[in-house]
């Protein structure tokens, strides 16, 4: 278990624990790891090959949590996968993203392709989890004054929750030896929205009133520039709402359904389950 720290990575391994699953969590600080029962903690980071694979020695199955954005976050990747076949892992389960292609409108999406073909290159048994963006960010990408801006056009998106993305992957994780093997999984919410239909969502759970207000590509990364990001980050910022635009996005799986048991959560029924998402948006 990479990327126990986080949001999806500690949600599964929580999940995998209630189980009554071994599991070793890799995990960048030691000190912030969960303590779950029957879980081993042990201190790698990605781009540290002696050390992810002393990590990964007995290790069977790794599930590996795409690493936060960065520059050379393919070669962090695949020097990670390269230590799992050097530490005699048997499969891989990567954390990837839809749409993930070389060619990608979201340049983010293009570090999660490249990781795909490594890993497929590499001969071991693998299965990839496609996330859409995740529900759960929605309330963040509205700004303080009630407006949602990006260059997404008309496009859709059918966001996520990460607790059925977590679920999912957790199935995936503990199928039968095989079951998954090779395949990719677009992991989705039951239906897709433009930002409008997004922000027309917001309001109702809020009380006030939020819109969408589209950006040119050009005007969205200006107006993020003064964040101080370097470019490539903002770009990153910037395409994932190109990435909706270009229809890339508007993909509706039953794979939460298929792998979890159970239908995904719309985006309506999220946040009437997870008022906290969007407190600061009434707040504000």
């Amino acid at each position: 278990m990479t990327g126990a720290t986080g949001a999806v990575g500690g949600r599964v391994a929580s999940r995998l624990a209630q189980a009554g699953l071994a599991q070793k969590l890799v995990v960048r600080d030691s000190g912030r790891a969960p303590r779950l029962p029957g879980a081993e903690v042990a201190q790698a980071s990605y781009e540290d090959a002696a050390a992810m694979r002393l990590a990964l020695s007995g290790v069977r199955t790794l599930f590996l949590v795409s690493g936060k954005e960065a520059f050379r976050r393919v070669e962090q990747h695949v020097t990670a996968v390269d230590a799992a076949v050097a530490a005699g892992v048997e499969r891989i389960v990567y954390l990837s993203f839809l749409a993930a292609a070389s060619d990608a409108t979201f340049t983010f999406a293009r570090d999660h392709f490249h990781t795909e073909e490594h890993a497929r290159a590499t001969g071991l048994s693998h299965a990839f989890l496609r996330p859409s963006l995740y529900a759960d960010l929605v309330p963040h990408w509205c700004g303080t004054d009630g407006i949602i801006r990006g260059p997404a056009g008309e496009g859709r998106v059918a966001w996520v929750a990460r607790d059925d993305l977590a679920d999912a992957a957790t199935a995936v994780l503990v199928g039968e030896d095989g079951e998954h093997d090779g395949r990719t999984y677009d992991v989705t919410g039951p239906e897709a929205l433009t930002l409008a239909e997004t922000a027309e969502v917001l309001s109702g759970a809020t009380g006030r009133r939020i819109r969408y207000e589209e950006e040119t590509p050009e005007e969205a990364r200006a107006s993020r520039a003064p964040s101080g990001a370097p470019d490539w980050e903002i770009e990153g910022w910037a395409t994932s709402y190109a990435a909706i635009a270009t229809g890339e996005m508007d993909v509706v799986s039953d794979a939460v359904r298929n792998l979890a048991g159970h239908e995904p959560l719309s985006l309506p029924a999220y946040l009437q389950r997870h008022p906290e998402s969007y407190r600061h948006l009434v707040s504000a």
